[in-house]
C-alpha cells in the first residue's frame, strides 16, 4: 500500500480528496494534516510514500514544505492539489519535483487517472532495476492517460498479437521458449520471434539466453508484467 498524507487546511476540501483516495485501490491514507508545520511533524515520525499537497495555506506554503522535502533528502513524492493555475506557481511546483500538479477545482477521473499513473509508477519501480523506454514513458508522458502510438512494426497483426499475449498471460509467469510459443499459437518460428521481440522492447516480457553443453543456446522468455497497461494501445 502506498502511504499518504494529506496537506490541506480546508477541512471540506480534505475530506473530498479522502473520500476520492478511498475510490482509488493501493493507498493508505496516513494522515491530514492542516498546515505545513503539522505536515513536518508528521513526516518526521511516520513514513509517508506520497503526499497530496495544497500551495496556498495561513504560515508557511506550500512551496515551503516542498522546499524542506527536498532539503532533507526525503524520499517522498507530492502530487500539487491546488486552485494556484498561474503559470509561475506550476512550474515552482515542478522545478520542486512534483510528480503531478491538480487544479482545483478538478473532476474525479482526473484526481484517478493522476494516483492510477503513479500507482503503476511506484509498481513498476519498486523491485526493478532497469526500465524500458516504454516503462519510463508511462511516468515521463502520462501514457496510461493520453493517446500513445500504437501501430505495430511491420509483419504484425492485432490479432495475432492478441492470441501471442493471451497464450503468454496463460503460462502464468513459466519460462517458454519461442519454438513452444510458435507451436501454441500456430505460427512459425521466424514470425514468433517477431512478436516475442516487440514485447521484449515494450517491456512486458523478459528473455534470457540459456546454454547447453551441446547445440545452439536457447531462448527463454518469461512474462514479467502479466497486467501491464502498456498492451492495452496494441489490442
Amino acid at each position: 500500500m502506498i502511504k499518504v498524507l494529506i496537506v490541506e487546511d480546508d477541512p471540506m476540501v480534505a475530506e473530498f480528496n479522502r473520500r476520492y483516495l478511498e475510490q482509488v485501490g493501493g493507498f493508505e491514507l496516513i494522515a491530514v494534516a492542516p498546515s505545513v508545520a503539522d505536515a513536518l511533524h508528521i513526516l518526521d515520525r511516520q513514513e509517508i510514500n506520497l503526499i497530496l499537497l495544497d500551495i496556498f495555506m495561513p504560515g508557511m506554503n506550500g512551496f515551503d514544505l516542498l522546499a524542506q522535502v527536498r532539503k532533507l533528502g526525503q524520499g517522498v513524492d507530492v502530487i500539487v492539489v491546488s486552485a494556484a493555475c498561474d503559470s509561475q506557481s506550476i512550474k515552482k511546483a515542478l522545478r520542486y519535483g512534483a510528480v503531478d500538479y491538480l487544479i482545483k477545482p478538478f473532476e474525479f477521473e482526473r484526481f484517478k487517472t493522476a494516483l492510477s499513473a503513479y500507482r503503476e509508477w511506484a509498481s513498476m519501480t519498486k523491485d526493478q532495476e532497469r526500465l524500458s523506454q516504454a516503462e519510463l514513458d508511462i511516468r515521463l508522458l502520462h501514457q496510461n492517460s493520453v493517446t500513445v502510438p500504437s501501430e505495430l512494426p511491420k509483419g504484425l497483426t492485432r490479432n495475432t498479437l492478441k492470441t501471442v499475449w493471451e497464450n503468454i498471460q496463460a503460462m502464468k509467469g513459466n519460462s517458454f521458449s519461442t519454438e513452444e510459443m510458435a507451436s501454441r499459437v500456430g505460427v512459425s518460428r521466424v514470425s514468433m520471434r517477431k512478436y516475442l521481440s516487440f514485447l521484449t522492447d515494450i517491456g512486458v516480457i523478459d528473455m534470457e539466453v540459456i546454454y547447453g553443453s551441446i547445440g545452439r543456446p536457447v531462448y527463454q522468455h518469461r512474462c514479467i508484467k502479466p497486467d501491464s497497461n502498456l498492451m492495452k494501445p496494441y489490442l
